[in-house]
């Protein structure tokens, strides 16, 4: 692969902290290096080349400054202002016991460490464009004395809009380093849902990816009298305007102030104060902003790594899913940065079909992924297996059912088959097929996995590891790791953090509730919700049921919103019906059961089609494994219209066969689904029914289908 130097001038300093140096480092950065050709680009068409840092080369002593990791006085272990700090929930010894550190603090001993090692690298114009970790650093600096010019106050926002890039996490960690707040907004945000944001958070400034996103600020500026200026970060600004920076023009900023400037900034920080808002995908009204310390990110970033056993300086990553959302912020820039590890960027067009060119590309050692990652990798892998010749298939299937059981005896801590060693062979070609020859560590999250997918990958040799958390805990509270997992379990509990289940009935499910460092401050200006969010002992409460087994492994059972009361008093998780049905009908994309105040269960289906790369719409054609899946009921349809126009009768039974298979499982008469409806189309982020992170919102499928739902009821 070919690669230019990114940005950076060789030069470290960061004069405030004190940190006894290490012994550098040297790691490979996860590439095979006789594949790399070394590229030297010209100053000025490399577009992400910078000039440099602004400091001379001194290193003045770190006695003469504040020691950044000195916490600042607290009494409270929760709060909702933006300028306090809290109390920390450490411990006398263990985990929870570890020095706290600010994230410059953290990012500046990885320096020392490895200032050479390769950080990042995105692919501009066909050449992997890369940064050091010297190099990243410096850059992050010069983002923060350009914050500081452009007018970022302490405690104010910077809005970071657009696509996984070296810029975003740059500008992210500048934020941080000026004393603002890192704000990630989601891309697919519309203008007003961007205001909320940038309102909420008191934006100062605003870092966009392209003019797509630059257009939704410009919209919305007259109504945010806190918004000093913009920057785009990608391209040429299409439309000039006062305040409205290119990312080099911005960049060019910082030579106008000091590092004295920057030091007084970095002055105010504190482990336990503020660092980062996230801004829940919340499933109803508008999103809360969840304050992250410094502590939060860089202790549940060391302790993730040591959960994990990451290699220092040995681990590289794909950065693909959104860094507004926690799982992608803390695992793409903070846990990275504690492991020394190499982020590789995917392409904008990461879920609409290039993710798997970047994977056998870069080859990463750990892969996160939500379940409809898993989903779309296991439809493609079904899709091609239809070419294979009758030896092929049968040997696929051998191997697969050899993986299978060689992954529950893993689990299990069993001798693996005997026959194990010649299966993998084959195995190991279809990793090597998906990019996962050297990934140690799969990971899915931020909403539940289907079992059929977990079954799937074992038969893979993949042990999927489900993670469990929130943006309250800073992501992880539980999770599998490759010699913890068990089916269907979000694992055990990291190191350092406490679970309590709350109100637990006869079978032992409860409330979760969450204590340790990774917990968050509280939500900004929203002093009542914070405080109905935790209990009497400052437990974090998740709002989540769930029950744990004899060896500790947690399995989430429900939601506690989302619990369906019957109207003959029957208490219904959803979730577990749902996923049945995807079970019994692979031709199944998205079903939300009905029933709460009714006097029976209906359930509102779609099912899988193809969807519009560049819009995220969901179309009418059905999916070539759908299109199977229909053919194989004797039917003819290509389209979801095909079906309801034509009422396609061996679709639609065959549907009904599935509900039927689904409801053998039912524990009670009362949880089975009595009626059902086929929907037009399927659910989707831009269609409003699923929220960012591919979560159901069922208030608003309510609303949108109530003449369907109230339909069933009719007498």
């Amino acid at each position: 692969m070919a690669e230019v130097a990114g940005g950076g001038d060789g030069q470290v300093k960061l004069e405030s902290i004190k940190s006894k140096a290490e012994p550098a480092v040297q790691g490979n950065g996860g590439v095979h290096q006789n594949n790399n050709v070394e590229v030297k680009s010209s100053e000025g068409n490399n577009p992400a080349s910078v000039v440099n840092s602004g400091n001379d080369g001194r290193r003045e002593s770190s006695n003469t400054y504040k020691d950044l990791d000195d916490l600042a006085p607290a009494t409270d272990f929760i709060v909702s202002k933006r300028d306090q700090a809290v109390k920390l929930r450490m411990s006398d010894s263990g985990p929870a016991a570890e020095k706290p550190r600010t994230v410059p603090s953290m990012f500046y001993q990885t320096v020392q460490r490895v200032p050479n090692h390769p950080a990042l690298a995105v692919k501009r114009g066909g050449v992997w464009v890369k940064w050091t970790y010297e190099q990243y650093f410096n850059d992050t600096r010069k983002a923060a004395k350009a914050l500081i010019k452009v007018g970022l106050e302490p405690l104010h926002g910077v809005g970071i809009l657009g696509f996984n890039s070296p810029e975003w996490f740059i500008a992210n960690n500048g934020a941080i380093f000026a004393g603002g707040f890192a704000v990630g907004i989601y891309a697919t945000n519309n203008p007003e849902a961007c205001k909320y944001v940038a309102q909420s958070s008191r934006c100062n400034v605003i870092v966009v990816e392209n003019n797509q996103q630059l257009k939704k600020i410009l919209e919305v500026w007259s109504d945010l009298p806190d918004l000093k200026a913009v920057v785009q970060y990608t391209g040429e600004v299409a439309e000039k305007r006062e305040n409205v920076y290119s990312w080099r023009e911005f960049m060019d900023l910082s030579d106008g102030v000091s590092d004295d400037d920057l030091q007084q900034r970095l002055s105010l920080l504190a482990p336990n104060k503020a660092c980062t808002l996230i801004y829940t995908s919340g499933t109803t009204g508008n999103p809360k902003g969840v304050m992250l310390s410094h502590d939060n990110l860089t202790w549940t970033a060391e302790i993730t790594k040591l959960n994990a056993d990451f290699v220092f300086a040995s681990e590289t990553i794909i950065s693909y899913l959104p860094l507004s959302h926690i799982a992608g912020a803390l695992l793409d820039i903070f846990i990275t940065i504690s492991v020394a590890a190499t982020v590789y960027f995917a392409q904008p067009d990461a879920l609409r079909g290039s993710l798997l060119g970047t994977l056998k590309e870069v080859r990463p050692t750990a892969f996160f992924g939500v379940p409809r990652v898993w989903e779309k990798m296991i439809e493609g892998m079904k899709h091609k297996s239809r070419e294979f010749g009758f030896l092929k298939k049968k040997m696929s299937v051998w191997a697969k059912g050899v993986g299978y059981r060689a992954t529950v005896a893993q689990m299990n801590h069993e001798p693996l088959p005997g026959s194990f060693k010649i299966a993998n062979l084959l195995l190991k070609k279809v990793k090597g097929e998906l990019g996962f020859d050297r990934c140690k560590f799969f990971m899915s999250g931020a909403a539940p996995v289907m079992k059929e997918s977990l079954e799937f990958f074992y038969g893979l040799h993949i042990p999927l590891a489900e993670v469990y958390g929130m943006s309250e805990c800073t992501g992880p509270h539980t999770t599998g790791t490759p010699d913890r997992f068990r089916m269907c379990s979000v694992g055990i509990e990291i190191p350092g953090v406490k679970t309590k289940l709350a109100d637990m009935d006869e079978e032992g499910n409860g409330e979760i509730g969450m204590y340790g460092r990774h917990v968050f401050m509280g939500y900004l200006d929203e002093e009542e919700k914070t405080k109905e969010t935790f209990d009497e002992e400052f437990y974090l409460m998740s709002g989540d049921i769930g029950k744990k087994d004899k060896d500790g492994f947690l399995y989430v059972t429900g939601r506690k919103k989302e619990l369906i009361i019957t109207a003959g008093g029957e208490n219904i998780a959803p979730v577990p019906i749902e996923d049945n049905v995807k079970e019994c009908l692979p031709c199944v994309s998205n079903c939300m059961l009905i029933g709460d105040k009714r006097k029976f269960l209906s359930m509102l289906i779609t099912l899988k089609v193809d969807v519009n790369p560049d819009n995220l719409e969901p179309t009418d054609n059905l999916t070539p494994l759908t299109v199977d899946w229909v053919k194989a009921q004797g039917s003819t349809s290509t389209k979801v219209s095909d079906i309801l126009d034509n009422k396609d009768a061996l679709v639609l039974k065959a549907i009904q066969q599935g509900i039927d298979k689904a409801n053998e499982r039912a524990i009670s008469r009362a949880q089975k689904v009595q009626k059902w409806s086929l929907l037009p189309r399927d659910f989707s982020i831009p269609g409003g029914e699923l929220g960012p992170t591919m979560k159901l919102r069922r208030p608003i499928v309510h609303k949108m289908y109530a003449k369907t739902i109230d339909a069933f009821y009719e007498d």
